[in-house]
């Protein structure tokens, strides 16, 4: 399935029914009275999070969704039918922006969580409402009123324990299949990954994690070079971000160097998001011998002045890959422990987790905003050619054309 994380619907809001103006006509009875009814309510339009979903290509074709409007109120003081509402499925870790004030109406994180997008509308009242003492025979009515319609932003952001972070072919996608049951894609040459993938680590009996493998990002993602762009912002929700750099690249380029691109493309995307703990993982043991492996592994540690933990691996081989696997079932049991029993670290947490998604936000909307300008000055350009044109042959008193042949 094509996998698709942003998309703009439209949504409309069912329309109130009509009140009913009516009056009795029964045998025997010399006066009627007024017995109109209300009009139903219009149908609401709801968004969803669904675990079953993963992609929000059920929305790239299919982009306006009105919900049912409630039904002309009845004679014999009959209330029209109401509207059904319209729940739109939505995978897990959607938000929701209205497009006209790009403001966040909600962020779907848990199954089954359900989020008002479009109120219906308001029934109409029918004659009967207004009968008094002074009034017996209304011919007063109300209509429906117009359900609400909004131009809405869906964004999806996956929801996982882990990010791998790395630049292509650093061999995320073996780490993947190696801890997981996920089958990604992997191969040779670099961008074999285009999309995320998620698989999850069993680590014990009720015991797991979920991790995500994110693509392979280059020199200037965070400037939208490549596919990195696209997917940095899936790093938003991770809890722990394992930096896999490949100990032994095959154009015999440094280790380090790799590890200082991919640090600097997520200071340029959101400074928060290098607050998150990171974890360096050195892969590709396998291609180094014992000694040329400890010296290697010192020589990036003290490049980068690194001071979290370090791992040395083998995805390929599943060499130190269960005892990294352990290491981060520990790690994720005492955060949740530590959220639960102090207060300020989960309050920090929280805030961190706002700021990487305000700030990831605002980069992605500054390119959003560079590529339009561009798309606007190039069509500039073309209507000035295009005018400059025209002027040269309506312009009588110009120079004289003479073709020479």
């Amino acid at each position: 399935m094509k996998f698709v994380d942003e998309v703009s619907i439209f949504v409309k809001a069912g329309d109130g029914g009509n009140g009913m103006m009516s009056f009795r006509r029964e045998k025997f009875i010399e006066k009627g009275g007024p017995n109109g009814g209300d009009g139903g309510d219009g149908g609401s339009v709801y968004l969803e999070a669904d675990e079953n979903l993963n992609t929000l290509v059920d929305y790239r074709y299919t982009r306006r969704f009105n919900a049912q409007n409630g039904q002309k109120g009845g004679s014999t003081d009959c209330t029209g039918a109401k509207g059904e509402d319209l729940v739109l499925p939505v995978p897990v870790g959607t938000t929701i922006i209205d497009a006209a004030t790009q403001e966040i109406m909600g962020d779907l994180t848990k199954p089954g969580q359900r989020l008002l997008v479009a109120q219906g509308g308001w029934h109409g009242l029918g004659n009967t409402r207004f009968k008094s003492s002074t009034n017996r025979a209304p011919r007063q009515t109300t209509p429906g009123k117009p359900g609400d319609a909004r131009d809405l932003k869906l964004e999806l952001k996956v929801l996982a324990d882990v990010g791998l972070l790395g630049l292509p072919n650093a061999g995320k996608s073996t780490f993947i299949r190696s801890v997981s049951a996920a089958k990604p894609k992997v191969a040779d040459y670099p961008f074999t990954t285009l999309v995320p993938n998620l698989g999850v680590v069993s680590v014990g009996r009720y015991k797991s994690f979920v991790i995500a493998d994110i693509p392979g990002l280059i020199e200037g993602a965070a400037e939208g070079a490549g596919l990195g762009i696209r997917f940095l912002k899936h790093l938003a929700r991770t809890r722990l971000l394992l930096h896999l750099v490949d100990m032994a690249p095959l154009d015999g380029s440094d280790p380090a160097d790799a590890a200082e691109v991919i640090l600097h493309e997520l200071e340029r995307f959101s400074p928060a998001l290098t607050q998150r703990d990171r974890w360096l993982v050195l892969n590709k043991a396998d291609q180094l011998l014992e000694d040329e492996r400890e010296q290697r592994v010192r020589q990036v540690v003290e490049r980068l002045d690194w001071k979290g933990p370090v791992f040395v691996i083998s995805a390929l081989e599943s060499e130190g890959t269960e005892a990294l696997s352990q290491a981060i079932m520990r790690y994720l049991d005492e955060r949740t422990v530590r959220i639960a029993e102090e207060p300020d670290y989960a309050e920090a947490l929280a805030e961190l987790d706002r700021q990487i998604e305000d700030e990831a936000r605002a980069r992605l909307q500054e390119l959003d905003d560079q590529r339009a300008l561009r798309r606007a000055g190039v069509k500039a350009a073309d209507e000035v050619e295009d005018d400059d044109f025209d002027d040269d042959d309506d312009d009588e008193g110009g120079a004289e054309i003479i073709y020479v042949r």
